[in-house]
């Protein structure tokens, strides 16, 4: 009972975060324009978005699952002896299943907007999806999109490991969290449009089509990568009372 608990609520939380921070991306980012004032949010409101989907459900059930909501915390995590090597597995499972329903529930209500919504595959982040070269909102490139998301996503694993060992201020965790994930997306989306979430690139990628699909092996596999980094590194470098 109590592992079917934590995996549902992993599920709700990266529901939470691909419907709020990629939903902020494909209905808020750009809203407005000839006919109407522009009051879109921009890359500054979409990464406020993602930072504060992790702070407010972090808070909600962090206590029950340990909040991870992405594959690469989960790694990260297991690698820095922080989690047990048989949880892995089926938290990853359901952070996917809770990105694809979230990502589903995201385009049922795009489809709803007076005049159709279509998604344009050509197009960089289209449907908050990921990507490098023509795929990349700054046209980056593959090596330049590896290093963003190993790099990022070992920072995010220091921040989560340290805001939340036993010498640190607990109840301020998910702060330190949600803002860090903030300051990854200020940074990076232009190069890969941000995962630092195997789940999340996944959730989208399946409506944003075949370009977005075959890049996502990247997002999987430098996500993964820098998670377990920063999980090592953090383990390297924690007292050893802690």
């Amino acid at each position: 009972m109590e592992m079917s608990r934590k995996l549902l609520v992993e599920a709700i939380g990266t529901f939470w975060l691909v419907l709020g921070g990629c939903g902020a991306a494909v209905l808020a980012a750009k809203f407005g324009g000839d006919s109407t004032p522009f009051i879109g949010i921009g890359l500054v409101g979409v990464s406020f978005a993602f930072g504060l989907t992790v702070l407010t459900m972090a808070y909600a059930v962090g206590h029950i699952s340990g909040g991870h909501f992405n594959p690469a915390v989960t790694v990260g995590l297991w690698a820095a002896r922080r989690f047990p090597t048989r949880e892995v597995i089926p938290y990853v499972v359901v952070q996917v299943v809770g990105a694809i329903a979230a990502a589903a529930v995201l385009y049922a209500i795009a489809k709803g907007v007076k005049g159709g919504f279509d998604i344009d595959n050509s197009q960089a982040g289209a449907f908050a999806a990921n990507g490098y070269d023509d795929l990349s909102p700054g046209g980056y490139n593959l090596g330049a999109a590896i290093v963003t998301e190993l790099v990022m996503t070992a920072g995010f694993l220091f921040v989560i490991l340290g805001a939340t060992a036993k010498k640190a201020f607990a109840s301020g965790a998910p702060v330190a969290i949600g803002l860090a994930l903030t300051l990854i997306h200020l940074i990076s989306i232009p190069v890969t449009n941000t995962s630092v979430n195997p789940a999340r690139s996944t959730g989208v990628a399946l409506f944003a089509g075949p370009g977005a699909i075959g890049q996502l092996w990247l997002f999987w596999l430098a996500p993964l990568a820098g998670g377990a980094l920063g999980g090592i590194l953090y383990a390297w470098l924690r007292p050893a009372d802690e």
